[in-house]
């Protein structure tokens, strides 16, 4: 296996495992998920929402074929999400920046992606 390789299949597996890890607090409406997306005014449509697009985008990034668009959805899906710590949530929320952490990992891990697959975004720019 090449370097690239095996460097895209670890960031593939480290967007879409943070991702899916979530989604079990999204999904069960645990206390600090729904504590979140209360003070964002988007429970629970936004919680369960943002569970559903974060799920297809682990699925995507896990396959090769279809890891560009992976990549395109967990990048915007973080950006939101960092946009919301920056602005409403804060940095630390409930005691810990783990969700923070987790959303600026996942962002870098997607963006490099698509720094990789970039002749794959213009092929498909150029369809349009």
């Amino acid at each position: 296996m090449k370097r690239l390789s095996v460097f895209t299949w670890i960031l593939r597996l480290l967007a879409a495992l943070i991702m899916l890890q979530t989604l079990y607090f999204k999904f069960t409406g645990h206390e600090q998920s729904v504590k979140l997306f209360t003070i964002l005014g988007m429970e629970p449509w936004g919680r369960i929402g943002t569970g559903i697009l974060e799920l297809i985008a682990a699925i995507l990034l896990l396959i090769p074929r279809t890891t560009l668009y992976g990549a395109g959805l967990g990048l915007g899906l973080m950006a939101g999400a960092i946009f919301f710590h920056l602005t409403k949530l804060g940095i630390v929320f409930d005691g810990d920046a783990v969700l923070f952490i987790y959303a600026v990992i996942t962002f870098v891990a997607c963006f490099i992606l698509l720094v990789i697959y970039r002749q794959q975004v213009v092929r498909l720019l150029k369809l349009k």
